[in-house]
């Protein structure tokens, strides 16, 4: 993946990913961010992962070193902290070629989902992604699953088969079949 150099808005060691995420949103950014995780700003490490934007909601993610893509490109990033991370800003025009390819593009809301604890900026930042980009996102999977009973029935018994083997292992085999 090649994108052009952008103009550099600001370069931070931060705790928490959250705080670039919502940079970005908060200014619309149409950009990228690079980042470059713990071991890296620590070790020396080579890892550093990549985070495009339109108007501050994220298109696409990549890990230079994995050279994965996607969802995969932001576990390879993922971590405690603290991260290096330079914002630049970039012509809508020069990010195109790049947001075209389908294997490293995330859901709006997906950065921040795995990337920090703020449910919040998640909501933020799904709201503010055009309705063409809601189509892919992790919701509609879980709404799907969620919806098929079938799967929620399987899932129950599962756990009451589980429920049954732990009390005959601890010997609570009398105390479930009394209630």
């Amino acid at each position: 993946m090649k994108i052009p150099d952008g103009d550099l808005l600001r370069s931070r060691v931060v705790g928490d990913l959250g705080v670039t995420l919502a940079t970005a949103l908060e200014r619309r950014l149409t950009g990228y961010a690079v980042v470059e995780p713990q071991d890296a700003v620590l070790l020396g490490d080579e890892t550093r992962g990549v985070i495009t934007f339109t108007e501050g909601v994220p298109v696409l993610a990549y890990c230079t070193t994995s050279d994965r893509g996607g969802a995969d490109a932001l576990e390879d990033v993922r971590g405690p902290g603290p991260y290096s991370v330079d914002l630049y800003e970039l012509d809508r025009s020069a990010l195109a070629a790049a947001h075209e390819a389908d294997g490293l593009r995330v859901s709006p809301g997906l950065p921040a989902e795995r990337l920090t604890d703020d449910r919040d900026l998640v909501t933020r930042t799904r709201d503010a992604a055009p309705e063409d980009r809601l189509g892919g996102d992790d919701t509609d999977a879980v709404e799907s699953f969620l919806d098929d009973e079938s799967q929620i029935e399987a899932i129950r018994e599962q756990a009451r088969e589980e429920a049954r083997t732990r009390a005959e292992e601890w010997g609570l085999t009398d105390a479930l079949e009394e209630s």
